[in-house]
């Protein structure tokens, strides 16, 4: 359902554009905050905007980023939130960022035990949890955490082995983040899993990062993860003095973003009805990403030629797999009509190759707060 502010917006905004509904994002982040007894970070990897991140700052206890970048734009974008540094691959350079300005990073997520070495030459005191990649069998996922993410249990005992050489590093728990795309049962079933593995190593409380990955039906837009079966399962998961955190990234934010464009052309080759649009999947690479279509809204506009029944919505691209959405059944689509893209909000414009053809970029407009 398009919300009438965001299809103000998306008439009035001049393709292509994307249109972030905060005030619909800050309402499903405090839903978040409310069911799930756990600390709450934003993985700022799924959409870094501005904007956006002040609209989850009173619901999050902080936010998750993945390289010097991205720790560099946080903190710009929100001074004094706390912060843990996630990714594989962490260079001396980043590293060492991690203790600049007025407060270090919350918490180190150390991938391997090469990244702990660099960050214990740096000599300076830290908090760290050490990431690990079991092989646990995730019933459903989208996606699977391979080799690069994490440890297995040789390198991390070789971690350690370099913590009790490296006082000023202080081991405050462990990291999985084993899987994406799943619905709260086998979310929790992993989860159960990985404090049971975190039990074994760790002695007394501590802190299990759980990670993200629930699940996003992009084939349902109204479909959405169970927040409040997820969180009753992990009150009955924790033990007392153990401190849980979850990072989710897609499941907070892909609701509240539409990418807004219009139709430049409708024809029928060899039987198929497309509608080729201004801009393309190098302003939105998730449905090419992710196999999908894209689910979308027609706002008619235009009076010029159109089709309905089955059509397959594409770019401006000179490529084949410049595809929005396939097949898909309208009961009118025209020239000049305004086609708005739901769940856009998140892996959208920020994974996409912007500068492909080297088409103008959209704009970006905000609904609510200001």
């Amino acid at each position: 359902m398009l919300p009438g502010a965001v299809r103000e917006r998306a008439l009035s905004a001049a393709p292509p554009a994307y249109v972030y509904d905060l005030a619909g994002l800050g309402a499903h982040a405090a839903a978040i905050r409310e069911a799930v007894p756990a600390e709450l970070y934003y993985a700022a990897k799924a959409n870094p905007d501005a904007r956006i991140l002040a609209a989850l700052a009173p619901h999050v206890d902080g936010v998750e980023v993945s390289s010097g970048g991205e720790l560099a734009h946080v903190r710009a974008a929100l001074p004094g939130a706390r912060l843990a540094f996630g990714g594989p691959g962490k260079t001396e350079e980043e590293l060492a960022a991690a203790f600049a300005g007025p407060a270090p990073v919350h918490r180190i997520h150390v991938e391997s035990p090469l990244e702990l070495r660099r960050l214990a030459a740096l000599r300076r005191e830290a908090d760290v949890l050490l990431r690990v990649n079991l092989p646990v069998a995730a019933a459903g996922a989208s996606l699977r955490m391979s080799g690069p993410f994490g440890m297995d249990a040789e390198a991390l005992g070789r971690c350690l082995d370099l913590l009790a050489e490296a006082p000023w590093l202080r081991l405050r728990g462990m990291h999985a983040h084993l899987a994406s795309g799943l619905e709260a049962e086998p979310l929790l079933e992993v989860a159960a899993h990985v404090l049971g593995w975190a039990r074994s190593w760790l002695e007394g409380p501590a802190e299990i990062n759980l990670g993200g990955g629930m699940a996003v039906d992009y084939r349902d837009p109204a479909r959405r993860f169970d927040w409040a079966a997820y969180g009753a399962g992990l009150a009955a998961l924790r033990r007392p003095g153990e401190v849980l955190r979850v990072e989710p990234g897609r499941a907070v934010t892909a609701y509240c973003g539409w990418y807004v464009t219009d139709v430049l052309d409708v024809k029928r080759t060899h039987g198929t009805s497309y509608a080729v649009l201004r801009g393309g999947t190098h302003h939105l690479r998730t449905p090419a990403a992710k196999g999908h279509d894209q689910p979308f809204t027609v706002l008619p506009a235009g009076d010029g030629d159109g089709v309905g029944g089955p059509v397959t919505l594409v770019g401006q691209l000179c490529t084949p797999k410049d595809v929005l959405a396939r097949d898909v059944t309208v009961e009118r689509i025209a020239v000049g009509d305004v086609v708005a893209f739901a769940m856009a909000g998140a892996y959208a414009w920020n994974i996409s190759h912007h500068d492909f053809l080297m088409h103008p970029k959209p704009s970006v407009h905000y609904v609510g707060p200001d």
